[in-house]
């Protein structure tokens, strides 16, 4: 997954670097057809470690969704099967393949029929598209871009019985 994010590292000849005006900082040259820009990104705390990044010394990763974290603190949440940026919840790498076994888990699951017409309503983390799904114990598929990562936002999947006493 290290190859689908963007690393970069601030030491080394000025000929490998270039400034991004709207950011205001360094970058390698690597980036500079794909970088993702957030205004100011490398001007805040590390979202994992809150170590400011402008001033560290250490690897750091633009996520794609343009936020700023540091290569270690990235392996970390990985290590801690964590793949979504801790700023704004964007899939923090390709997760492509994980939504492929998801969708054979989801088809491999039937729902009990209580639940099997039951509808939420959930916000994608990926596309931010509001959608009504059909709910499933296991995850929520976006229709819009076939990601997992999603919440759901109202119509939970069940609720509690009470009697009165």
């Amino acid at each position: 997954m290290l190859d689908t994010l963007f690393s970069f590292f601030r030491t080394g000849g000025i000929d490998n670097f270039f400034h991004c005006e709207k950011c205001g900082c360094c970058y390698s040259n690597v980036l500079k057809d794909s970088h993702h820009c957030v205004e100011r990104a490398m001007h805040h705390n590390c979202p994992v470690c809150f170590e400011y990044l402008f001033d560290s010394t250490m690897d750091i990763s633009v996520l794609h969704c343009g936020h700023t974290i540091h290569l270690e603190c990235l392996n970390e949440m990985r290590v801690h099967h964590h793949f979504s940026c801790p700023v704004c919840s964007r899939s923090a790498c390709d997760m492509t393949d994980a939504w492929q076994k998801l969708d054979q888990e989801v088809a491999a699951t039937p729902m009990p029929e209580f639940y099997q017409k039951k509808m939420v309503w959930i916000l994608c983390n990926d596309c931010g598209a509001k959608s009504s799904v059909r709910f499933h114990v296991l995850a929520q598929k976006c229709p819009g871009c076939s990601s997992y990562n999603t919440r759901e936002t109202r119509g939970g999947p069940a609720i509690a019985a009470c009697s009165r006493v």
